[in-house]
Parts: C-alpha cells; sequence; structure tokens
C-alpha cells in the first residue's frame, strides 16, 4: 500500500473524532512526515485543502501560538466557492469537455486546458476563482491529468487474422524445412551527434554526460537508418546502418549484405529465402523498386525469394520489432549517439539471455530518391503470386537463362 493509500485509511478512522484543529495538525503531521510533496500527497488523500494543512504545519512548528487559534463550530467558517457560486462547477466542466457538454466552439477547444487557462475562462465568464481552487475543484470532480495512449489501431482489414495465420504457416514450414527466413524493417532514424537520447543509465551523482539542448542537425554529421535483419532459426541479427535515403534500394542492399555476411554460409543448400516484411515503407507491398531489386538479388544468387508482407497497420506483429530493435533501443538508451563508430558498436554490443548476437556494418553508399520503375519493367519480373492475397505475398524467382 503506498503512501497516500495509508494516510486516506487513517484520516476516515479518526475523521469522525476530529475537529477543525486536530483534523488540522493530524494532516500537517503526515504530511511533516513525508517531507516534501507532502502537503500535496496528503490534500489529495484527505481532501483537506492545503491551505489548511499550511497552516497546521505552522502551528507545530510554534505551539505557543496554537493557542491563539479557536475552534469554529461545524459548518463555521467560509463557504466553498461551489456552495456560493452555483454555476461554477457546471461551467468549469463544460470547459474541460466543450464538444459535449458544452459549446463545441468554445476557445478553449483546441488549446491545452491548464488550470490557469481554466481560471481565467472562467473570470472572463464572471466567476471568482483561482488556479488553486480550480485544481482542487477538478480533483473532487475525479478528474487528473492524463497522457495519450497508443491503443487505437486503426481500421483493420477484414482479412488481416487470415494474414497471420497464411505468414505462420508459411514461416513455420519453411523452417522445418531448414530454409532461411528472415524478419526485415529499417528503425527509425537517428540524429547523430551530442543529442539527448531517451532512457537512464547509472553515472556519478551530478556527473550526467551534457547534450545540447536543441535538437537541429550537425551536416557533417547528418542523420543514420538502421536497417535490420533478423533470422528466425537462429536467433541472429545483422544491421545495415545507412547514412543516406531509406530506400528499397537500400533495404534490399541490406539484404544482400546479410545473405554474403551470414546467410549463405549458414544456408548453403538453400532454395528459397522467405522475408516477412512490413506493408509500407521502403519494403512496402507496392513500392516497385522493391520488387526490381528482389529480382536483380534472386537472379545474383540464384535463390527464390518469397515474401509476406504484414497487413497495413500491423506493422508491431514483425519479429523484428520485438525480437531484435527492442534489445537495441534498451541497449543505447540514455547514451548519446555521438558518432557511427558509436552507433555501430552499441548495436553490435546487443544481446539477450536468450542468445541473440548482432552484427553491425556502416554504408556509406548513395541511395538516390525519386527512381521510377516503368510498367515494361515490372513485367518482366519474374514474379508469382500466392492465390491468397498475391498482393501481400509472392515469390520471386531468378530470371530463366537466355
Amino acid at each position: 500500500m503506498d503512501d497516500e493509500s495509508e494516510i486516506r485509511t487513517r484520516f476516515k478512522m479518526l475523521a469522525p473524532f476530529l475537529n477543525e484543529r486536530t483534523r488540522r495538525l493530524f494532516t500537517a503531521a503526515e504530511a511533516a512526515a513525508l517531507g516534501r510533496g507532502g502537503i500535496a500527497t496528503v490534500a489529495r488523500a484527505t481532501g483537506v485543502s492545503r491551505r489548511a494543512i499550511a497552516a497546521g504545519l505552522a502551528e507545530l512548528h510554534a505551539p505557543q501560538a496554537a493557542s491563539a487559534h479557536g475552534v469554529r463550530r461545524p459548518g463555521g467558517g467560509r463557504k466553498r466557492a461551489v456552495q456560493t457560486d452555483q454555476t461554477l462547477q457546471d461551467n468549469l466542466e463544460q470547459l474541460i469537455d466543450p464538444v459535449t457538454r458544452g459549446d463545441p466552439e468554445s476557445p478553449l477547444r483546441w488549446t491545452c486546458k491548464s488550470v490557469r487557462k481554466l481560471a481565467e475562462e472562467l473570470r472572463r465568464l464572471g466567476h471568482v476563482t483561482s488556479h488553486r481552487m480550480v485544481a482542487e475543484l477538478l480533483h473532487d470532480l475525479g478528474y487528473s491529468l492524463q497522457a495519450n495512449r497508443k491503443t487505437l489501431e486503426g481500421t483493420s482489414h477484414p482479412d488481416r487474422d487470415a494474414q497471420f495465420t497464411y505468414i505462420n504457416a508459411k514461416v513455420q514450414a519453411a523452417l522445418q524445412a531448414g530454409e532461411p527466413v528472415i524478419s526485415v524493417d529499417a528503425k527509425k532514424k537517428e540524429l547523430v551527434g551530442d543529442f539527448k537520447n531517451a532512457g537512464r543509465e547509472w553515472h556519478t551523482a551530478g556527473q550526467a554526460v551534457p547534450v545540447r539542448v536543441y535538437d537541429f542537425l550537425i551536416p557533417a554529421l547528418g542523420r543514420v537508418t538502421p536497417y535490420g535483419v533478423y533470422d528466425m532459426a537462429r536467433n541472429a541479427g545483422w544491421v545495415n546502418v545507412g547514412t543516406d535515403h531509406n530506400t528499397a534500394a537500400f533495404a534490399v542492399e541490406s539484404i544482400r549484405r546479410w545473405w554474403y555476411a551470414m546467410g549463405k554460409t549458414d544456408y548453403p543448400q538453400a532454395s528459397t529465402l522467405l522475408i516477412t516484411a512490413d506493408g509500407g515503407g521502403s519494403n512496402g507491398s507496392r513500392v516497385r523498386l522493391w520488387k526490381l531489386e528482389l529480382q536483380r538479388l534472386a537472379d545474383e544468387t540464384g535463390v527464390a525469394i518469397a515474401v509476406c508482407h504484414f497487413p497495413p497497420g500491423t506493422s508491431k506483429w514483425n519479429k523484428i520489432e520485438h525480437r531484435l530493435f527492442s534489445f537495441i533501443s534498451q541497449n543505447w538508451r540514455g547514451q548519446p549517439l555521438v558518432s557511427h563508430e558509436v552507433i555501430v558498436n552499441l548495436i553490435a554490443a546487443t544481446t539477450t539471455k536468450t542468445g541473440l548476437q548482432v552484427v553491425c556494418q556502416l554504408d556509406q553508399h548513395s541511395y538516390p530518391v525519386g527512381l521510377k520503375v516503368s510498367q515494361k519493367a515490372m513485367e518482366e519480373l519474374n514474379l508469382q503470386k500466392d492465390t491468397f492475397h498475391g498482393e501481400w505475398n509472392y515469390t520471386i524467382l531468378p530470371s530463366p537463362q537466355k
């Protein structure tokens, strides 16, 4: 049980025996015991105002002056604003939720509803109030500060679950046959330099690494895009850190580098390489250059390349997200990515208890954007669509020898 819950429990037990003064002193003693932030915590737990708790603290520190304060009869003292101002509470709730409870054209509909702005708007409506009073009223009404939560995935495709089942069946069949199965994707771009990196790590007190206040690009260092390849059978990762654009050519080049560095050695008898990828981005199901570059890779290696795309809006289900990228983010948390060397070393040092090993390489080649692939080039691809959602599931075979 936390401090606030314990205080609330004690206060409920003692409340019938407390008068105004003893209630003030009890809450003040609880706040003093908690130290910094104690007044706010006790106020939330008991409903006693912060002003009353502060007055109690003053009495505890100067007991000789406490006798000057009388004890009012029940119901004595100044009435609360909501008792004397009958419309205050209703107007406050209308400002908080203008679409359903108030005026859809409310000036606060599109602004941050801080207690100060709410108090300002209430005063404009003729109420006598302050930001502290607004904060107490919001607490009484059951409101609290809330952050956005990522729970909505948007409109899902009717065959989403069927595609998941289809991908799983193809992956299991390929693994049982000893064929390579890889999950691929590009991690988000990262600024290179002494910028703040999310997370914390241990340092001597007061010796945190200083970083820049503003995240302005350093032209000499630029950004990097880590493109990952995760081998499902061997629990091994390959990351190609690109310094140019994240294009389909870069994506396939990352797969090519994995194949010659690891895949070809690990799977010498491979006849088909199965790739699971997101439905968008540089390896999207509608990207022509992606398919053209895969055709070139298939011709070059003599290995058929089968691809299964995840339906739109389901990229988080791709294995690479929680088998590789999540651990890379954990490994470099709180460490500024000051150079290409640091980034490569941090990624390569990523391991897990289940035995994940990662190889990382820097790719400084140029990958221009805006390359067009003609319809004729698409028609020349040796591409076979699966019977189930051929736009998501297809195989690119090596071109026949001419």
